[in-house]
């Protein structure tokens, strides 16, 4: 009995140390109030960044990592894109693109959206590429369309929502 006792933990162990790693964000609008949940997980290859949207106004948004996790009104303060590799911005920009750059959302009129994107620049394990670095990430939700090429934000106007990543 005691050696299957062992057996069990052990299984256990290598159960959790193969698990993904992942990470949540509230998103909340300029008024504090809660607009959105993202899921992250990590995978072979990058983060599957799962969003739910929720009121936010219709229409095509940017939707980016941003590379500070302090989300305060305006949110400005979650600072530029994530760019760990000093790249410029956008997926259309030969000199691009930034690690925390993702394709634009379209929000249907009733505010409400349920979205994936994968993400192949990015970590929730160790490293440069780290979600979880010192001085944290946000999940930045803006006003408008990200034109893919203009550095440094893609013109995307205001931040309308943010969230802080969180293990």
């Amino acid at each position: 009995m005691k050696r299957l006792a062992i057996m069990l933990v052990a299984c256990s162990t290598v159960a959790l140390a193969q698990s993904p790693e992942t990470g949540k964000a509230e998103l909340k609008d300029a008024a504090g109030k809660s607009v959105g949940m993202v899921t992250l997980t990590e995978t072979p290859h990058g983060v599957l960044i799962h969003a739910m949207l929720m009121g936010v106004p219709a229409g095509t948004h940017a939707f980016h990592v941003h590379a500070t996790g302090k989300c305060e009104a305006p949110f400005t303060t979650a600072g530029g894109h994530f760019n760990p590799d000093s790249k410029q911005h956008g997926m259309s920009n030969d000199m691009g693109m930034h690690a925390g750059d993702m394709p634009n959302v379209q929000v249907p009129a009733d505010g409400n959206l349920t979205f994936d994107v994968l993400d192949p620049h990015v970590t929730l394990k160790a490293g440069a590429n780290s979600l979880f670095k010192d001085g944290g990430t946000a999940i930045v939700l803006h006003g408008g369309a990200d034109d893919y090429k203009s550095d440094p934000a893609g013109n995307a106007g205001p931040r309308i929502a943010c969230g802080v990543v969180t293990r």
